[in-house]
């Protein structure tokens, strides 16, 4: 499902237009972003957690030459599912 797929979803099952659907879904998406560049967690009880990691400088290897490189520390963006959404997959 892209976008364009999830706001005609949306827009059905909630009765919205697609317009106010469209709004609703990329509100919810850039406050998730702001919240998560500001290193909070944003929790959706029984969907799930969407948070930032941190990832540690290591070492790594260059597959073609085999020399180590240093891989820098960097944040990855993580999403963790709530039970409930477990369980209705399940």
């Amino acid at each position: 499902m892209n976008k364009a797929e999830l706001i005609n979803a949306t827009a059905e099952k909630s009765g919205l237009s697609k317009k106010d659907s469209e709004k609703a879904i990329n509100a919810l998406i850039e406050t998730i972003t702001d919240s998560m560049k500001k290193g909070e967690k944003v929790q959706l009880v029984g969907f799930g957690v969407f948070e930032v990691k941190e990832r540690p400088e290591r070492m790594g290897r260059n597959p073609r030459t085999k020399e180590q490189i240093k891989i820098p520390a960097s944040k990855t963006p993580m999403f963790k599912a709530g039970k409930a959404l477990k369980d209705s997959i399940a």
